[in-house]
């Protein structure tokens, strides 16, 4: 084999070992900042980081959601956690499964030791339902909940009751109605849990009001509730995440892109300056 072949054949193994040695070593360094939080802390830190993963279909990222799988592995965690130790759930999802979230959200509330669920970019939906279990929440400025009002086909649940309402019976498909009796059901199911999860930390009409406005449809389903909006409505909420847990979080990379669609230089002082006289000799050789 000449020196040609055996490069050739030696960067085919190196890119092929790369990406695994790669997510190798990213989960290490995870593994690592867990640790240091759990000491900081004094607790059991759990993460549930919903991005897009690397893994591809026809060119096209696959979305992870709250599903199955996760109550499998979480629930389990949850459970082996020492009755007495606190847990602390970092929460980074655009919601899932209700069936799912229930489980895990029911799993949280039984935990007898104080429960934390930090929101430091967003838990949408199934995540905010995730977060009604805890015993405080903790976000950023800049960091939301959302609604959890049920989806039925990609549709609000709401909105198809609202339909079934307003129009004769007569002038209704039959499949809009069974979709409708479907949405009486699941937003029923919705405030039951809801309830059940903040039932004993709130009195019965002020949870009941809380569940409306989080269920009930008078938002859209992509909502960004603040921290403000969320204290307003008198959910335990706390500002002000870590630096430790935010950096735990830098250590779930999105898919690397052939174009990032973001880019941007340090603002420091020193930078600008830089970039400036660069700018300018730049300019004045083309003119």
């Amino acid at each position: 084999m000449d020196l040609f072949s055996t490069l050739f054949l030696l960067f085919l193994v190196v890119s092929t070992l790369q990406p695994m040695l790669q997510v190798r070593h990213q989960a290490m360094q995870r593994a690592r900042q867990i640790a240091v939080i759990e000491k900081e802390r004094g607790s059991r830190v759990i993460t549930m980081i919903h991005r897009q993963e690397t893994r591809r279909f026809f060119s096209i990222p696959v979305s992870r959601m709250i599903d199955l799988e996760d109550a499998q592995v979480i629930i389990p965690a949850i459970q082996q956690t020492p009755p007495d130790k606190p847990i602390d759930l970092v929460l980074h999802t655009p919601g899932g499964m209700l069936l799912a979230a229930m489980q895990i959200a029911r799993a949280l509330k039984a935990h007898p030791a104080k429960v934390t669920v930090y929101v430091p970019v967003y838990a949408m939906s199934g995540g905010t339902l995730l977060a009604l279990a805890a015993d405080e929440i903790v976000m950023e400025d800049f960091s939301v909940l959302g609604p959890i009002d049920p989806q039925i086909i990609g549709l609000p649940a709401t909105g198809l009751i609202e339909v079934k309402n307003l129009k004769p019976i007569a002038e209704i498909n039959d499949l809009t109605l069974i979709f409708a009796s479907l949405s009486e059901k699941a937003l029923k199911q919705v405030k039951s849990g809801a309830l059940e999860l903040i039932g004993d930390d709130l009195p019965p009409e002020k949870a009941a009001t809380l569940v409306d406005k989080l269920a009930g449809g008078q938002w859209t389903h992509d909502y960004a509730l603040t921290a403000k909006e969320a204290i307003e409505l008198g959910l335990p909420v706390k500002s002000g995440i870590p630096g430790s847990i935010m950096k735990l979080m830098q250590l779930y990379p999105q898919p690397v892109r052939l174009l990032p669609s973001i880019e941007f230089l340090p603002a420091t002082p020193s930078r600008r300056a830089a970039m400036a006289e660069t700018a300018a000799l730049f300019i004045g050789k083309t003119l």
